[in-house]
């Protein structure tokens, strides 16, 4: 699934910046959440340059974060969506939204990843959440 839109080269000779999307809740609690988990991931993960975005419904949207990595520096630019499977809004959507917010910024490279849930590790992180529950659920008796 993953999207080499536009000059790969950038990615090794520049700065990288990454935005995570999601697509967007009404809900303000969990846009919040979404962008604790982004800014945890900036904290720990190997790059420093990293933005949130939602797709729809809440900000910032994906042009939003994609000026703020250009203006942090970014001269290559990975789009991560937090979703679970391909899907209309990873196939037309995201790129679309993300080929035009890149147009006012002539030189910036990009690319999308794969959506989090086709990574090999997802099995042992469904293992993982279901040995939670079953840790702090009682089973129920039928």
């Amino acid at each position: 699934m993953a999207t080499n839109c536009s000059n790969p080269s950038s990615a090794r000779d520049g700065a990288i910046g990454i935005i995570i999307v999601d697509h967007g809740s009404r809900r303000r609690d969990s846009n919040r959440r979404f962008e604790q988990l982004v800014h945890e991931y900036e904290n720990h993960g190997s790059h420093a340059m990293v933005e949130p975005a939602h797709m729809d419904l809440a900000m910032p949207d994906l042009a939003a974060a994609f000026d703020n990595c250009v203006t942090r520096g970014a001269t290559f630019i990975v789009v991560q969506p937090f979703f679970l499977l391909p899907g209309r809004h990873l196939e037309e959507d995201i790129p679309q939204l993300v080929s035009a917010a890149a147009t006012r910024h002539p030189g910036i490279g990009f690319t999308i990843a794969a959506p989090v849930g086709l990574h090999p590790l997802m099995s042992d992180i469904m293992e993982a959440c279901i040995a939670r529950a079953i840790e702090v659920n009682e089973p129920v008796d039928p």
